[in-house]
């Protein structure tokens, strides 16, 4: 069964940065479209970043210029770079497939931050 699995979070001051870390098992992260999503309380979860398997990345608006996700193929880890994080980017953070089932949604991994 794949499985991803979700670290780095942490309670961060408004203005840190927080790499987020996605190690993935029984798939392959450089022959996916895989994404980093996000679930605050109360609402739904969201797709903030992806990246393609010719690494084509896109972001959602609320992050564009302060996330940057990547992969290490050789360590088939997804990470995600967060930058001049604010208040409203406390949630809890995931990383799936984008596009395609075949993975339940891990632990995640949860990012606070502090005004």
């Amino acid at each position: 069964q794949v499985q991803f699995v979700e670290s780095g979070g942490g309670l961060v001051q408004a203005g840190g940065s927080l790499r987020l870390s996605c190690a993935a098992s029984r798939t392959t992260v450089s022959l996916n479209a895989i994404g980093w999503y996000r679930q605050a309380p109360g609402k739904q979860r969201e797709l903030v970043a992806g990246i393609s398997r010719y690494e084509t990345t896109n972001y959602a608006d609320s992050v564009k210029g302060r996330f940057t996700i990547s992969r290490d193929n050789a360590k088939n880890t997804v990470y995600l770079q967060m930058n001049s994080l604010k208040p409203e980017d406390t949630a809890v953070y995931y990383c799936n497939f984008v596009n395609r089932g075949g993975a339940s949604w891990g632990q995640g991994t949860q990012v606070t931050v502090s005004s």
